[in-house]
């Protein structure tokens, strides 16, 4: 077995890194990428990230020639053009918009959900935003619910891009926000969540307890 020739700069709790690691799992290239484990906040970046990628956000993924992509979009299609299996993003057509549209819905989901930890976890409570918070999560239901209204079908359909990308938004609102509660509404999503948890790539990408 060949030295991995990229390294990957993460940490297991973000579901950014964690949408990576699962394509690396369904696509066979894991042992192509080391980890390298780093723990950027908004007031703390970490040097050897900022050195790649100046606005100091995880993943990014740093080259054989020492070039770095970043964000996980970016690494994301990168990635997917690197293994001869079918593409988990759809090189064009109506399928290929339509997919990264879900997936952007998903990130969407992750951007408020990292906000609202930032939000609780990081400053103190006396300076939260209550209305700012009550928004961040109001994004989280309409998303969720957008996606039990009218996506099930597709999400099933393949394990791709978009599926990748709702898996791992739900997995971190359990993580970081159970308070929520988001099954309860969608009782169709929590099946199929329920289903794709226990994918291989899934379990081995689980955050940590």
């Amino acid at each position: 077995m060949s030295a991995p020739s990229m390294t990957l700069f993460h940490n297991p709790a973000s579901p950014f890194v964690r949408k990576v690691r699962v394509l690396l799992i369904e696509t066979g290239q894991q042992d192509r990428v080391a980890l390298q484990a780093c723990v950027p906040t908004p007031v703390t970046p970490d040097a050897q990230v900022v050195q790649g990628n100046p606005v100091g956000k995880i993943p990014a993924l740093r080259l054989a020639d020492g070039s770095v992509l970043h964000d996980s979009r970016v690494i994301l299609d990168y990635l997917d053009h690197q293994h001869v299996g079918n593409p988990l993003i759809p090189r064009d057509g109506s399928a290929r918009w339509r997919r990264l549209t879900l997936a952007s819905m998903a990130d969407g989901i992750m951007d408020a959900a990292v906000l609202v930890r930032y939000e609780t976890a990081l400053r103190p409570v006396e300076k939260h935003w209550a209305p700012w918070l009550d928004e961040q999560r109001n994004k989280i239901r309409r998303a969720v619910a957008e996606l039990e209204q009218d996506a099930i079908a597709e999400l099933t359909s393949h394990f791709d891009i978009a599926s990748i990308s709702v898996a791992c938004a739900l997995g971190y609102l359990d993580f970081r926000h159970p308070d929520l509660q988001w099954r309860t509404a969608n009782p169709k999503l929590a099946d199929w969540y329920a289903e794709v948890s226990l994918r291989p790539s899934m379990l081995d990408t689980q955050p940590p307890v």
